[in-house]
């Protein structure tokens, strides 16, 4: 290692450092955390951003990038690439505007979780205006060659565009839409009543740290919470915090929430520590992150292999409201398909429709063609072109997700994206390790985890996500694999030709 590329990755892991400090403040505001403490929550964020983007956009570290040859070695090239991207795009943003978004989102984020429990659109949407303000700002800083949006997104998703992400969903859409229609028609064929039993939390919590340790996350490693909208913070593969919600009237919310979330843990418990705080120990890009918590969310946890050995030990901790209720029925219950209001607690049918739905309202906030104060008609409006639903107050409609608090524009449609590559890669990995579903029917997890672990985890950012799908499954990202899963799946389950 030479002296610039030694220099350049001290300055890469302090970076690293930050960040990882940045996510305990953030995973300790949304859990523990005082509500009066908001102020001075805000204050050191805002510091932190600071210090982060000072690093990254320093004359200092532009020299040392300038100065650092690639030789071949995909560690060493992988890191001075990530760290030239991070350059580029930091030293084109004012300080004053990252400590300004770090800021106002902090007290947006605390101001969405109560705009959102008193269905008070009208408080949030001050705080909305002012970060599409910045956001639009930082987005003309850091440059664009088709729309503003496209340089935020690439923060979520590097490399992703908008002209290509608009004919990937237009066609998933329309395969998406007859599918659903026909599900439509004969939706009484599936009664999902026996999960809208009494659940108590506590046992539900007990369930969740259950399951989770069976799809191998590793508890002396991470950890479980509880919090408003659920999520993991990873401070590095040996420290991932997952949460959940709980509804004791509704058995789906809090268990797949949580599988959702392992799964995002098991990436970050999948990176290689040798790496960490620099690009080869960060997962490579939201939309892989995404395939990997879809993934265990569904092809797995909705399996009904998976419940065959897990479902007599799920009875016995819920007697009363599933000890009578054969396997097949709750099976079918967890896969009813049905539109509903709630993103998080969507069926795998029409999922994708609530975030396309989300990515045209947020290019449209971006583009200023949707005012802030038309954004809850226009969410009621695509609500009910896309889903057949209208929502009933706002938070149930523009105010149930913490993304647009948080600055968060441009991530919405890595979630579909993730679901396209959770497809590809699952049917890839059924056909290395000889029928998954069998294995799952024997309670044996681990060779799905460590497949992926060989094939997705351990490469960080070597390859972007396109590129790592390609390499792993041998075809270029499609709609075509997720479609083969639904419909193998779902006309059985419903019966249809």
């Amino acid at each position: 290692m030479n002296d610039s590329y030694a220099k350049l990755l001290e300055r890469i892991i302090q970076i690293g450092r930050l960040q990882a400090v940045d996510a305990l403040l953030e995973w300790d505001q949304d859990t523990y955390m005082p509500p009066k403490g908001i102020d001075a929550r805000a204050e050191m964020c805002a510091q932190m951003a600071v210090m982060k983007h000072d690093l990254q956009a320093a004359d200092a570290m532009g020299d040392l990038i300038a100065s650092t040859a690639e030789s071949g070695d995909p560690v060493r090239d992988t890191n001075i690439r990530e760290a030239r991207r991070n350059h580029a795009r930091a030293s084109r943003v004012p300080v004053d505007l990252v400590e300004n978004i770090s800021r106002v989102s902090s007290l947006a984020r605390s101001a969405w979780a109560t705009a959102r429990k008193d269905d008070n659109f009208a408080a949030f949407a001050p705080h909305l205006t002012e970060l599409l303000k910045l956001k639009r700002s930082q987005a003309e800083a850091i440059g664009f060659e088709g729309e503003a949006y496209d340089a935020l997104m690439d923060e979520f998703e590097p490399g992703a565009v908008t002209a290509d992400i608009v004919p990937l969903f237009r066609d998933l859409r329309e395969q998406l839409v007859p599918l659903v229609s026909a599900i439509g028609e004969v939706s009484d064929r599936i009664d999902d009543s026996v999960l809208r039993r009494h659940y108590p939390a506590n046992v539900q919590e007990q369930l969740c740290k259950r399951l989770g340790a069976a799809i191998c996350f590793d508890f002396d490693a991470g950890r479980l919470d509880r919090t408003v909208h659920p999520f993991c913070m990873s401070m590095g593969p040996r420290d991932v915090r997952v949460t959940t919600r709980y509804d004791e009237r509704f058995f789906s919310t809090a268990i797949f929430g949580m599988m959702h979330e392992v799964g995002h843990g098991l990436y970050e418990q999948g990176l290689d520590p040798a790496h960490q705080f620099t690009p080869m120990g960060t997962a490579t890009s939201l939309g892989m992150h995404e395939s990997q918590s879809r993934l265990w969310e569904n092809m797995v946890g909705r399996s009904k292999p998976f419940w065959q050995f897990q479902y007599a030990g799920v009875q016995e901790m819920f007697p009363d409201a599933l000890g009578n209720v054969p396997l097949e029925t709750f099976w079918k219950a967890i896969n009813k398909v049905s539109p509903s209001l709630i993103r998080v607690e969507a069926d795998e049918v029409t999922y994708n429709l609530h975030i396309i739905m989300r990515f045209e309202l947020e290019r449209a906030l971006i583009s200023g063609a949707l005012s802030v104060e038309d954004l809850p008609s226009a969410w009621a409006a695509k609500s009910k072109e896309f889903l057949g639903v209208t929502p009933p107050d706002d938070a149930s409609g523009c105010l149930q997700d913490i993304h647009w608090s948080l600055g968060g524009f441009g991530y919405f449609p890595t979630y579909t994206l993730g679901n396209l590559y959770a497809a590809q890669l699952f049917e890839k990995a059924n056909t290395d390790l000889d029928n998954l579903e069998a294995q799952f029917a024997r309670g044996e997890i681990q060779p799905l985890r460590e497949w992926l672990r060989e094939h997705i985890h351990q490469h960080g950012m070597r390859f972007r996500a396109g590129e790592l799908c390609e390499r792993v499954t041998g075809k270029a990202l499609s709609p075509a694999p997720f479609m083969r899963y639904l419909n193998g799946k779902y006309k059985p389950l419903y019966d249809l030709d």
